[in-house]
């Protein structure tokens, strides 16, 4: 029996003339509140599969005379149930739902979509920065957005807007000529490399060393160590497979693809490692996970390893905020000062480029360029230097000259 298909990925069934026909939602008619319904048809499922797919994401929607009564609300609201939340990940999913009801709809939900201007955006944008955002009963919150926050809001509405450029409903998108916070740059955190071993040794009394030995091997992402199961570990040529994470959905564990393509990799241990996960193994042989929770025998709970994580900072006696996620900076950062290069470090990370993982680790990379630096300077001097001139003879008078010996006799 076909998987049936998830709210906003249409539906697919075959007619009595035996072609597949595929059906979905392009919109809502403001004029008339019923649903505009499109269909594609072909000869076998997978086709008419991949067609409906296709429409889904590519449809450019409701006609232009119809599109007169949108307010900002109402079209972030079916931009996000049509276009974006059948292709996004459940968490991103709260995330955008999240910016979109408590950001956006308050402080601009009631405009009419073809009036809206940069500058009522850019409004939004510098009020949330400075004062928070607007509660639905038209008062401030105490706390200011950071400009990471009103980046995301950014992010959220300039997608919305765009889809309405495509479809012809506002000549233009107006976020584009709006102002966001430069991308901050913090310091970052990692273990400092004299407490490392006393950091390990606390969690080998804990009774967790394997799986934070294998983080600080490998840099895994939270979710991704978590979801680790033992058939991900290639014993003999020391790959570990990443495929999947674990994440929190409504208070559940679940497992879900990881955060990017690029973060499905094969990442290569030491022996060290391998031998600490093999060892590991043998403590539970009859579990399919690669680290079963002691307490539940299923995943472990993320915020619980962020909780361990705290407790052995503080029994190592070390002070600095170090956060479970900069276990995967002090990896990088070991990595590169060890020699490893910047493009198999990324591919290490699972990130989308090197160019991210350099922007990421700048601090690191220029230390590594000073070095660079110092090195070819002496090599250059080296090559540039003037060889010695040998020291002249000296003047005939001052030679030492050699008197004959006579013989007396």
């Amino acid at each position: 029996m076909a998987k049936k298909r998830a709210n906003g990925e249409g539906s697919i069934r075959r007619k009595p003339n035996g072609r597949w026909e595929g059906r979905y939602t392009q919109g809502i008619d403001p004029s008339t509140g019923r649903a505009i319904q499109k269909s594609v048809s072909a000869k076998t499922r997978a086709e008419c599969k991949e067609k409906l797919d296709r429409a889904i994401r590519d449809n450019r929607g409701i006609p232009m005379d119809h599109n007169e009564d949108y307010t900002v609300a109402e079209w972030c609201r079916l931009w996000f149930e049509t276009y974006s939340k059948p292709v996004i990940r459940p968490n991103t999913t709260k995330n955008y739902r999240n910016i979109i009801e408590n950001h956006i709809v308050p402080a601009i939900g009631m405009v009419k979509l073809k009036r809206l201007t940069a500058i009522q955006i850019q409004q939004m944008y510098n009020n949330s920065k400075a004062k928070g955002r607007v509660q639905r009963f038209d008062t401030q919150t105490s706390t200011a957005l950071s400009g990471s926050t009103v980046r995301r809001i950014h992010m959220v509405l300039s997608s919305a807007l765009k889809q309405a450029v495509k479809e012809r409903i506002i000549p233009y998108n107006p976020c584009d000529n709006c102002r966001i916070p430069p991308k901050e740059k913090k310091e970052m955190t990692i273990i400092p490399p004299e407490k490392l071993g006393v950091y390990l040794s606390e969690a080998e009394k804990y009774g967790v060393l394997p799986m934070f030995f294998l983080e600080m091997s490998s840099g895994l992402r939270r979710g991704e160590l978590l979801a680790l199961r033992w058939d991900d570990l290639n014993v003999k040529d020391r790959i570990l497979s990443v495929s999947k994470q674990i994440t929190r959905i409504e208070g559940e564990l679940v497992v879900t693809e990881p955060k990017t393509k690029n973060s499905v990799r094969k990442v290569a241990l030491s022996q060290q490692a391998v031998d600490v996960l093999v060892k590991e193994h043998e403590q539970h042989p009859d579990s399919p996970l690669l680290f079963p929770s002691p307490r539940t025998g299923g995943y472990w709970s993320p915020d619980a390893v962020s909780r361990i994580n705290r407790k052995l900072l503080a029994k190592a006696g070390i002070e600095e905020h170090v956060r479970f996620h900069d276990l995967r900076h002090t990896f990088a950062t070991m990595a590169l000062s060890s020699g490893v290069d910047v493009k198999t470090l990324s591919s290490m990370l699972g990130h989308y480029s090197a160019g991210f993982t350099l922007d990421t680790y700048t601090h690191i990379t220029n230390d590594m360029q000073r070095g660079a630096a110092e090195k070819i300077g002496g090599f250059m001097e080296a090559a540039t230097a003037k060889p010695e001139s040998e020291p002249p003879d000296p003047p005939e008078e001052n030679r030492c000259k050699v008197i004959p010996f006579e013989r007396v006799g």
